[in-house]
């Protein structure tokens, strides 16, 4: 089980004046210093000591920070949003689930996924609030997949969405091939499928320059200067914001330490991939920006062809971090993937079935003329009998408006003798109903079945004579051989539904002069 920390209201500062944050909370003039999600709940500008140093400070919630073990590697997240989708963000590169959200550009990004989903953000093994790696415990890739599951299996969710950057896309791809069930969609953003450069893949480093970085941050990382250099180089748009240069080099002090970087950047230096993207059947969608200063987009291009039906999308722009930049684009492209994938799971959650539509004849005379108490008791008969009717031929119970029924059967035999015992069986107490009976695809994802055989099962029904069930000419093709028959009624144009529809009623046995079927 995952443990957490309680939520906290804490001081948030878009300055982003981490070290002078930190003396005040040493000095016990601040609660708490660090960026949390966009202020729900806050209570709005404060009156702080040092105010022409901090600007536009606010009070807001953070989200709870919990942690869950893979073997002795504890391993932290964080889950916010309400949408209807699941999703889990892997950040690219370095990251700290606290520091993060100081950004108002990072909080822009991680709100804009809260809007429309429930999100696991989580920070990997060796990375910000999560254990640390040393030098020589880099873990193999199969371990941070594993890692990912158990945040996921925490977190309680089934099937989410996995959205990955660069490194951590990869990660995220891992997953998807190896765990298909665990993973409804796939997006990645600017990735490599190959760490170091080879004959038949060019656009990575060689191992020269990777040998050059390594050095160069194992005297570097956590300097100014360092920082500084590293943020000119993947954020072009944003070198001149003093706010943003501080950020970074906070974020570079707490997301991980010399040596527990230099393990996990090994990692990518040794990565291939390339013969598991062929494997990964979850829909997937690359994004990658054009100008990306750190990975080329002709990687990204090669990663989506790997992937049978990926869709890749090119972005504008030279910002290396998801969360920067322009993020328009960004989010219609991710809407439209994921609005493309709710409406073909809408469309695979079809079933056939046979819809079966009741109503009461002459309701309101009756009520009138027997009065509310004596009509509501009648009402509640008539509920008991049709549901025990429901019940004897395995139909499934939709909904119910006023003195009227709507169900499902997995037959259209059952449905329309269900029909004939319920209007048989209301008869003793005096009321006639009339029925609707047509078969269909119906969408099974809402609380109750939908989509057009309802509709048409409904309009079907309104057309019936007192104690008469209608049903469709798909109906009664469908139940030839069952000994029901049926008259003509001919062709009728049903309100809302395009075209003239065959309609016959149920006849309990062949009346003199009239057609049967």
């Amino acid at each position: 089980m995952a443990s957490s920390f309680a939520a906290c209201a804490r001081v948030v500062c878009s300055c982003l004046l981490y070290e002078e944050a930190v003396t005040a909370v040493s000095e016990g003039r601040l609660f708490a210093v660090l960026l949390g999600p966009a202020s729900r709940g806050g209570s709005g500008p404060q009156s702080l000591p040092h105010t022409d140093a901090w600007c536009r400070l606010g009070v807001v919630e953070v989200p709870d920070v919990h942690y869950v073990r893979n073997g002795d590697v504890a391993l932290a997240y964080q889950v916010f949003g309400d949408g209807p989708v699941e999703l889990v963000y892997a950040p690219q590169w370095i990251n700290n689930l606290e520091v993060a959200w100081g950004n108002p550009l990072f909080a822009r990004f991680l709100n804009r996924l809260a809007s429309f989903a429930r999100v696991v953000f989580v920070d990997r093994r060796g990375m910000g609030l999560s254990d640390r790696l040393s030098a020589t415990d880099a873990p193999p890739l199969e371990t941070l997949m594993e890692d990912l599951r158990v945040v996921i299996d925490s977190a309680e969710f089934k099937r989410p969405v996995l959205f990955g950057g660069s490194d951590a896309g990869c990660i995220c791809a891992l997953f998807a091939a190896t765990h298909p069930d665990l993973t409804s969609a796939l997006i990645v953003y600017g990735p490599e499928a190959r760490g170091t450069a080879s004959s038949d893949y060019p656009w990575a480093w060689t191992a020269e320059e990777w040998e050059v970085y390594l050095a160069d941050m194992d005297v570097g990382w956590g300097t100014d200067e360092y920082a500084g250099r590293m943020f000119e180089w993947i954020m072009p748009s944003a070198k001149a914001d003093p706010e943003q240069r501080r950020w970074w080099r906070t974020m570079h002090r707490l997301s991980a330490t010399p040596s527990s970087m230099i393990a996990i950047e090994r990692i990518w230096a040794e990565l291939d991939i390339r013969p598991v993207l062929p494997t990964i059947q979850a829909p997937t969608l690359v994004l990658h920006r054009r100008g990306d200063p750190v990975e080329r987009f002709e990687a990204g291009r090669d990663f989506a062809q790997r992937i049978p039906g990926a869709r890749l999308v090119e972005l504008a722009g030279d910002d290396w971090p998801v969360w920067a930049g322009d993020q328009k684009e960004l989010f219609d492209s991710i809407d439209s993937f994921l609005r493309g994938i709710r409406e073909e799971e809408a469309e695979l959650d079809r079933v056939l079935a046979t819809v079966l539509f009741t109503d009461i004849v002459g309701s309101t005379e009756k009520a009138t003329a027997v009065g509310d108490r004596t009509w509501k008791e009648l009402v509640e008969r008539h509920h008991t009998v049709v549901r025990a009717m429901l019940g004897r031929y395995r139909g499934i119970e939709q909904d119910v408006a006023g003195d009227g029924f709507f169900a499902t059967f997995d037959g259209p035999a059952r449905g329309v003798k269900c029909a004939q015992a319920i209007v048989d069986a209301v008869r003793p107490l005096e009321l006639e109903v009339r029925a609707g009976v047509h078969t269909g695809e119906v969408g099974t994802t809402g609380e109750k079945a939908s989509g057009i055989a309802v509709n048409v099962a409904a309009r079907i029904a309104a057309l019936a004579e007192p104690s008469e069930i209608l049903v469709s000419q798909t109906v009664k093709d469908l139940v030839a051989g069952s000994g029901l028959r049926f008259l003509d009624r001919g062709n009728r144009e049903l309100k809302g539904v395009e075209g003239t529809w065959n309609l016959y009623a149920v006849a309990a046995s062949m009346p003199s002069g009239s057609q049967s079927f």
